[in-house]
């Protein structure tokens, strides 16, 4: 950790909890002439540069910021692992709201911080941050993923992103229904927003009958005005309880899968974009009980992390869709070994991430 000076107490536990996953690095972000309030996680190196996005968000306190930073970079040392690129995992969050306090003067002052780290954190778009904002990041920043293609970049992740989860969905169908289609399926998508409209063409294409659902009426408009056939639930509740749901698939922010939501899901498969799905530990073996097959997140939605990775290369899209769709064969093999071990796919998931890790540290 470095340059401590300042930071409240109660940041500083947070820090240093033994249950917070043995992060190598966390970074303190302050520059006072632009309002950049930031933190930079890095769980793990041990597979390569720690890779992650940057979230943009009005977290209510310093504390909150600093655990989110470290739960989704551990995250990320898990979702690189078992997408087989040569990352660790990190992540930034800076604090306030983007609509309110995001500059130009900011993004180039929190450019400087990742670069200050010398290649061992590469930056990307998350929430409240965008491809436009990493273009101004990268002029600080080398080290920076999710650009335009103008600078160099692949651009807007959401598409492999969606493509990587329909994967997901294909090989939970296989494994539980003994068929890899979605035809005839109930699908339902909560969330229709840069990764949830794109999912939401592949089922249709794939036949499936979807419900969605978004907090913002325009994004749920725009689905129904391309897609008539499309059924839509008044809200997330509604979506979970909704009869005949096949498949349901959380693609707005974490903590969907909870202790009110999991007894009500009437679907007997969770697949989905969102990051950190479970909301606690223990509510992967609550499905379980429930015999609902769950395509653990951060296997399912690696699809955008694969695309930024492979940015550092040079880009080339049919390169990253075959990666992408890999996750298919990930998938069913998280399901082979969640059933001959007799425990739930998210800690069969977690043990083929954590043997990589420490087979990477021990060469």
């Amino acid at each position: 950790m470095t340059d401590v000076t300042g930071v409240p107490v109660d940041v500083l536990r947070t820090l240093f909890r033994s249950d917070q996953g043995g992060h190598e690095q966390v970074v303190i972000c302050q520059d006072r002439a632009s309002g950049l309030k930031a933190v930079i996680a890095l769980h793990s190196t041990a597979l390569g540069p720690a890779l992650g996005g940057t979230r943009f968000y009005p977290y209510a306190s310093e504390e909150e910021a600093v655990a989110d930073a470290l739960n989704l970079s551990r995250g990320m040392s898990y979702k690189n692992a078992m997408a087989g690129l040569g990352h660790g995992g990190g992540k930034a969050v800076i604090i306030g709201d983007p609509d309110r306090i995001k500059s130009e003067e900011l993004l180039l002052a929190y450019g400087r911080f990742v670069a200050s780290l010398g290649g061992r954190y590469v930056t990307a778009c998350d929430v409240g941050t965008y491809v436009a904002d990493m273009d101004v990041v990268a002029r600080e920043c080398r080290w920076t993923t999710g650009r335009s293609p103008e600078n160099g970049g692949a651009g807007d992740s959401s598409v492999l992103t969606a493509f990587g989860v329909f994967q997901g969905m294909r090989a939970s169908a296989q494994h539980l229904w003994g068929d890899p289609t979605l035809r005839g399926r109930r699908v339902g998508v909560a969330g229709v927003g840069k990764v949830g409209r794109h999912l939401v063409e592949h089922l249709l294409s794939d036949g499936a009958e979807v419900v969605v659902t978004d907090v913002r009426e325009e994004s749920v408009r725009r689905i129904t005005d391309l897609h008539p056939e499309v059924s839509v639930a008044v809200d997330t509740d509604a979506l979970i309880r909704t009869e005949g749901l096949d498949i349901y698939a959380p693609c707005a922010l974490g903590g969907a899968l909870n202790d009110d939501s999991v007894p009500v899901l009437t679907a007997k498969v969770v697949c989905g974009a969102a990051n950190n799905q479970l909301a606690h530990p223990g509510i992967e073996k609550d499905l379980a009980d429930r015999s609902v097959l769950y395509a653990p997140d951060y296997v399912v939605n690696a699809g955008g992390v694969i695309q930024v990775a492979d940015e550092l290369h040079g880009f080339d899209f049919d390169r990253c869709k075959a990666k992408a769709t890999k996750i298919f064969d990930t998938t069913l093999a998280i399901f082979a070994r969640a059933k001959a071990d007799g425990i739930p796919p998210a800690a069969a998931a977690d043990r083929i991430a954590e043997q990589r890790m420490a087979d990477a540290r021990r060469h």
